[in-house]
């Protein structure tokens, strides 16, 4: 269905999107993002209306969008036009600015981030709404999205909301920190993740000291940073100390 997709003009595709019925249409919406041709983008574009669709259309959208595994620039625009200034349901706002995320992350792992314009303008959009996001909720999504473009120069900003933020702010921190390759889990992040799992500034939820004990035993750890996280555990309840120590003998076999 796909291949005849990509031989299909915008007129045909667009054609088809309106007179499928509703039932089949998550599917033909799915199968056009995924041709990712000029026409069927074009033909999504026209289609796709943000103020009126169902939500479960949208969402069917962005997710395939989130999920494709080739995305190209083409589609990101398509998702950040949808979203520029429109007045959204926040849930599809949410998936929008997180599909966002994932979009750019996956055009830059295919050397894309320095050719073009618009993966610089998905990322400035991350950012600039993080900066601006002023309720828990909001800054969470938006470093979940920062957390799915895992790009090394977005740490010093994952670090600053791990450790200063509060409770599912540095849990999302964390949880994007987890995902990026030891190459780029320097010594200042596993200062910052000591910091974290010591409670050395201030207390922190369970979850969150997890993640950054895993962060330290999971990439190239040094001999101290195993042994106190051994000696942690005898002051932690028995889950987590449990969690822990198979931690440490996983690394040690």
């Amino acid at each position: 269905f796909i291949q005849m997709l990509r031989g299909a003009k915008k007129r045909d595709i667009l054609h088809l999107l309106r007179r499928a019925p509703e039932e089949m249409r998550p599917f033909l919406v799915e199968a056009a993002v995924a041709t990712q041709s000029v026409a069927s983008l074009a033909a999504l574009s026209d289609f796709l209306d943000f103020s009126k669709e169902p939500k479960f259309l949208l969402e069917q959208f962005l997710y395939s969008a989130a999920f494709s595994p080739r995305p190209s620039g083409e589609l990101l625009h398509l998702v950040l036009d949808k979203l520029d200034g429109k007045q959204l349901a926040p849930e599809i706002w949410e998936t929008g600015i997180v599909a966002v995320g994932s979009l750019v992350g996956k055009l830059c792992q295919q050397k894309l981030c320095g050719l073009q314009q618009v993966v610089q303008h998905g990322l400035e959009t991350i950012l600039r709404g993080l900066q601006g996001a002023k309720q828990e909720p909001k800054v969470v999504i938006h470093l979940l999205a920062l957390g799915n473009t895992m790009l090394p120069e977005t740490i010093p900003i994952l670090l600053g909301h791990a450790e200063d933020g509060p409770m599912a702010v540095t849990a999302a921190a964390t949880s994007a920190l987890q995902r990026f390759p030891a190459p780029h889990i320097s010594s200042k992040v596993k200062r910052v993740m000591r910091r974290i799992f010591h409670q050395k500034r201030k207390s922190y939820d369970k979850t969150c000291r997890l993640a950054a004990a895993e962060i330290l035993l999971e990439n190239h750890p040094w001999p101290m940073d195993v042994i106190n996280i051994l000696l942690a555990t005898s002051e932690m309840e028995t889950e987590m100390a449990t969690f822990l120590l198979l931690k440490v003998q996983n690394y040690l076999h």
